[in-house]
């Protein structure tokens, strides 16, 4: 059936369509490295390499794992050999700042690799200009705007395989002579305008992070840098080229890549064929649901990883992939669709290739390959780059069946005119598949298992795949926060504050002091002042001290009545707590309303409107049921302004109930310990259970008048 509209539409699911002379898949990194090498050597005026990862140490070369040049096999001395060897020439190379739960994949210190050792035209960048949460996961290698490379695959360690994906490579292996599992990649290289587009992307990009605008060639360089091994796959075609880039300062959000996924599926007919090394994302799932319900001849194959590398994809990627998978279920669409990985056998067990591409294909109308995973991520998070060709005539659309063909038949283990030959006879995906398997090699079944992950995998999904960046911005607006930096002032000053009330802290437990917290010794030092005319000074000074650092006030009364008595002991706490109280209510004061408010935010408000209806009531509800610890609610009492008098009374009453019991409590503690009768047990065991009660019923109390609209 002839395709009746374009699926490619600059400025919605692309950014730009430009031509090209000549463009070619890259299947696995031996090929691609091989064919930047090439490109490499032949560079005269500028070379850009944006990258999720580099490794200095990585070995640039081809299926052979030797360089068939004069030149060094690593990355880092590779690129300085070239740029001594021509004195025109500047490499650009722009590395995610990338996040420390990567830090222990990654090469240590990288600028002193690729920077500092290296000569001073290599210009090497952390790329941070990115949201929070966000990382730069394009993959992009141009050569004098000439030649340009897009796709899956970073230039870094333990990425290097060939097409047959043997089950042991001496060649595969990290500079540490580690071996690796087979990992499979797909890049594509274009020429042409389409090249000098994607140069444009890596030249604004190095823009944005280091603020330097790098010159485009002012005349055309004659030495072409297309890889001379590389035969072009499509000539004279058009390229579509689609980003995902986030808000971030002034760079407007772009959301092309995952249109496009929206776009082309619909458009699908018979065939979608995806490798991808996540599927997460909720909403391409819902569009490829509907396309299949639509049309019951479509079919959909998707080819991934066997399982997940890491802890926090297990928590949350795999978690994503079973949904992903539940939601044909659910839609009833099952039959249509096969979830496959690719497997190799090993005597009595087997192993799995990565799967690390990012590449769909639709029927034989259009093939896209680029850096965009299908997970939430890279529809609005990661800065993403993916080049896709539409077909225009039989010619093209034969060639785009050929790349996926040649794909499939590579997993199945099989030559591809097999796989093609079995496609025509079935006229299914699914069924040459089944079709082309053979002696345990091939295409096998994803199996995530069942999971019904609690609280924490939700979480853990929403922070590794959001579907927007969690910046800061937006966490404080959603609190009602608008001015960020007054509230970075009071930030960092409540954060000084905290600050010093966790080191008081640190010395009370982590020191002999945290002795002094212990009501038996309380109760010794108080007892020497028993029959002195200081003591009423000296206890209420001690509760004034420990108001100002937040020690806690119930431990004192506890002290005072053991060391006083229930009576004298109620007196003196009673005098101390109001003390401590009137103390911080006037620190609060002084402070002032706009830092509470700034501090607390909304709640403040909220409790200044419950104090300005309810007055003493609201002070005795606070007391009876403390939202806050004993300093902190005085501090916010006196900033919001409460009448002196109406905060006093208030004080006075709610405070009441717990003083006495406290000061009962810590008078018969001390007898418990010093005449441990049934008497004293029980008493003790009552004095509990009253406390309890009369907490339970004050939260009830508190909480049905706080209901209560201001």
């Amino acid at each position: 059936m002839q395709p009746t509209s374009k699926i490619l539409r600059p400025g919605k699911n692309v950014w730009k369509i430009e031509r090209a002379s000549r463009v070619a898949p890259l299947i696995d990194a031996a090929e691609f490295f091989r064919a930047v090498r090439e490109s490499l050597l032949r560079a005269q005026h500028s070379v850009f390499l944006l990258g999720w990862d580099f490794h200095s140490r990585m070995r640039l070369v081809g299926e052979s794992g030797e360089p068939e040049d004069r030149y060094p096999a690593e990355l880092a001395p590779l690129l300085s050999a070239i740029i001594d060897e021509r004195p025109q020439l500047h490499v650009y190379l722009l590395l995610w700042d990338f996040a420390v739960l990567y830090a222990g994949e990654r090469e240590w210190l990288p600028q002193w690799r690729l920077d500092w050792a290296t000569p001073e035209r290599l210009h090497f960048s952390l790329d941070r200009a990115v949201p929070t949460g966000a990382s730069q996961h394009q993959k992009l290698v141009v050569v004098d705007d000439r030649v340009a490379f897009s796709g899956g695959l970073d230039l870094t360690i333990r990425r290097w395989d060939t097409p047959d994906h043997a089950l042991r490579n001496v060649l595969r292996a990290d500079p540490a002579g580690e071996s690796y599992p087979p990992f499979h990649d797909v890049q594509v290289v274009v020429d042409g305008e389409a090249a000098a587009a994607v140069g444009r992307i890596a030249r604004n990009r190095w823009q944005i992070v280091t603020g330097e605008e790098v010159a485009a060639p002012e005349t055309r360089i004659e030495v072409d840098p297309w890889p001379l091994s590389v035969e072009p796959a499509f000539e004279n075609v058009d390229v579509g080229i689609a980003r995902t880039r986030p808000v971030f300062g002034d760079q407007k959000e772009r959301r092309e890549v995952e249109q496009l996924f929206i776009d082309s599926i619909a458009s699908a007919e018979r065939f979608i064929y995806v490798e991808n090394q996540f599927l997460t994302s909720a909403k391409i799932a819902e569009c490829l649901c509907a396309a299949l319900k639509r049309n019951p001849r479509l079919e959909a194959i998707f080819v991934g990883p066997h399982g997940t590398e890491s802890w926090i994809e297990v928590h949350t990627m795999r978690y994503g992939r079973i949904r992903f998978a539940q939601a044909f279920c659910d839609a009833g669409v099952n039959e249509q669709i096969r979830m496959l990985c690719p497997v190799i056998p090993d005597g009595d067990g087997c192993v799995y290739p990565l799967i690390h591409s990012k590449v769909t294909v639709v029927d034989d109308r259009l093939l896209r390959i680029g850096s965009a995973n299908l997970n939430n991520r890279s529809m609005g998070t990661d800065t993403e780059c993916d080049l896709v060709i539409e077909a225009d005539s039989p010619k093209v659309r034969k060639q785009i069946a050929a790349v996926r063909d040649r794909l499939i038949a590579e997993h199945c283990k099989c030559p591809v005119e097999e796989f093609t030959a079995a496609v025509e006879e079935t006229g299914s995906l699914i069924s040459a598949i089944e079709q082309c398997k053979g002696g345990g090699a091939g295409l096998q079944p994803i199996d995530d298992g069942t999971a019904e992950p609690g609280e924490y995998e939700i979480y853990l999904g929403a922070l590794a795949d959001p579907e927007r960046p969690i910046s800061y911005q937006s966490i404080l607006e959603m609190f009602g926060v608008r001015d960020h930096r007054r509230f970075q002032l009071t930030l960092m000053t409540a954060g000084v504050l905290a600050a010093v009330f966790v080191a008081l802290a640190l010395l009370w437990y982590l020191s002999p002091l945290s002795a002094l917290t212990d009501p038996q010794l309380i109760r010794a030092q108080l007892a020497t002042l028993e029959s002195s005319l200081w003591a009423p000074a000296i206890v209420v000074a001690a509760f004034l001290i420990a108001g100002a650092v937040m020690f806690p006030i119930n431990i004192l009364i506890a002290g005072a009545a053991a060391a006083f008595g229930p009576w004298l002991g109620l007196l003196y706490a009673t005098l101390g707590t109001l003390a401590s109280a009137l103390l911080t209510y006037t620190i609060g004061r002084w402070l002032g309303t706009n830092f509470m408010r700034e501090l607390l935010g909304k709640r403040l408000n909220r409790i200044r409107e419950r104090i300005a209806r309810h007055g003493i009531v609201s002070v005795v509800a606070i007391r009876l049921v403390p939202v806050a610890p004993f300093t902190v609610v005085n501090l916010a009492a006196g900033a919001s302004e409460i009448k002196l008098s109406d905060y006093f009374i208030g004080t006075v009453l709610g405070l009441a109930p717990g003083v006495v019991i406290m000061s009962f409590l810590g008078h018969q503690a001390t007898d418990v310990f010093a005449n441990p009768t049934v008497a004293n047990i029980l008493l003790l065991v009552a004095a509990l259970i009253v406390w309890v009660g009369v907490a339970v019923g004050a939260q009830m109390l508190v909480s049905k008048f706080w209901r209560k609209p201001a």
